[in-house]
């Protein structure tokens, strides 16, 4: 009898055969553009629901550091509205955020109008900035291989010879442009993926960086794009972060707890809110079934997070914060720290004189103000009452 495992290397031979990648065309090149738009200051998710949460600046450059390989031959590029608002908080991030993607190595990041305070972040970092602030370029020149690519802000800045690649924050339905081979937008829509209109192949960054965008593109020859692929790369809790990026992210965090200091030693408890032990003495059913929820130590998984001095998120984790006489800090009203009675019911002073106003009613709307999609995807106002209903 023959022995079988001799037809083992003709058997490889032809899965090999049948399932190897096509060969590419002969002079056919390939480009991943790695693209992002639309972040507005968001450095990283909020940690409320880490299962579900995608994003951050730490987990981006941990993604194409692990990934670099792979996506070779690339370039990575951020189409605009970047930046956070300007507020003291607002400033620290987009420092934060200029360090940071200078870190990532970003070929080309859009800032349309650079605010005064932020021209020297990008002074202290080698990120290519394109921009029509006065002092910087609104284009640059990229090369991968033999490959040369356009990346410019400006519509009338395309050129002959070489890729070029757009960057805009105009709606998708307006930003093809004549000229241009690829259009990456930051206006904020979600998309599916990436369309062909007018000649170019329009891409919109997801907003907040919750995912990074990866076009695939495959060129003929000359230079021109014959096919075209894209996809969505989430950067979920797997994702291994870049430890440069998150000692950045660190020190953001520092300055913010540093920002708000000599305010908070001013701060007294006043005001209307009493604070949960209050309850207790006519509402202790209610005090015990409330103790045992996960808002009782909300404050707690702030700190455990090293976020407690974040304003952004303290406000959803305390009693009355940014509110007349609610919660300042740890020190001051530790009273008022974790989702307490008040934040459902309503301030309590004037309900212990008397009994004379009643407690506020519960609804949706309340849950809300802070159960977002961002922040609590996965709310589900039936479901979550019933973790608290008392």
């Amino acid at each position: 009898m023959k022995n079988p495992l001799s037809a083992l290397p003709y058997l490889a031979a032809f899965l090999l055969f049948v399932f190897a990648p096509l060969p590419a065309a002969a002079g056919e090149r390939a480009l991943n553009i790695l693209y992002t738009g639309a972040i507005r200051g968001e450095l990283e998710p909020c940690g409320c629901a880490p299962e579900t949460q995608s994003g951050g600046l730490a987990r981006l450059s941990g993604f194409i550091n692990g990934e670099r390989e792979g996506l070779e031959p690339f370039i990575l590029v951020d189409a605009g509205n970047s930046l956070a608002e300007d507020t003291p908080q607002g400033r620290l991030k987009t420092e934060a955020l200029i360090r940071s993607f200078g870190i990532i190595g970003y070929d080309a990041a859009a800032f349309f109008e650079v605010p005064d305070y932020a021209g020297p972040f990008l002074k202290e970092t080698d990120l290519k900035a394109v921009s029509a602030s006065k002092g910087l370029v609104r284009s640059v020149l990229i090369r991968r291989g033999q490959l040369k690519i356009n990346i410019s802000i400006d519509p009338k800045s395309h050129k002959k010879g070489m890729l070029n690649l757009l960057l805009t924050d105009k709606p998708v339905t307006e930003a093809a442009s004549r000229g241009w081979d690829v259009v990456i937008t930051s206006s904020g829509e979600t998309t599916d993926g990436a369309l062909k209109t007018d000649g170019a192949i329009v891409a919109s960054g997801y907003p907040k960086g919750e995912k990074l965008g990866v076009l695939t593109l495959r060129l003929d020859d000359k230079g021109r794009v014959s096919v075209f692929d894209q996809r969505w790369q989430m950067l979920g809790k797997d994702v291994a972060e870049d430890g440069r990026v998150r000692r950045v992210l660190k020190e953001y965090d520092a300055k913010v707890a540093e920002l708000t200091k000599e305010e908070e030693k001013k701060m007294e408890l006043s005001g209307p809110w009493l604070g949960a032990a209050s309850c207790i003495e006519c509402h202790e059913p209610f005090f015990e079934s409330w103790a045992a929820t996960r808002h009782a130590k909300a404050f707690a998984t702030l700190e455990k997070a090293g976020k407690s001095k974040d304003p952004e998120c303290i406000v959803c984790h305390t009693t009355g914060y940014g509110k007349e006489g609610g919660f300042k800090n740890k020190t001051a009203t530790p009273a008022l720290a974790g989702v307490q009675c008040e934040v459902c019911h309503g301030p309590g002073k004037d309900h212990a004189r008397g009994f004379s106003a009643p407690a506020g009613p519960v609804n949706e709307t309340v849950c809300l103000k802070c159960h977002t999609k961002e922040n609590s995807p996965e709310f589900d106002y039936e479901l979550y009452r019933e973790k608290i209903i008392h």
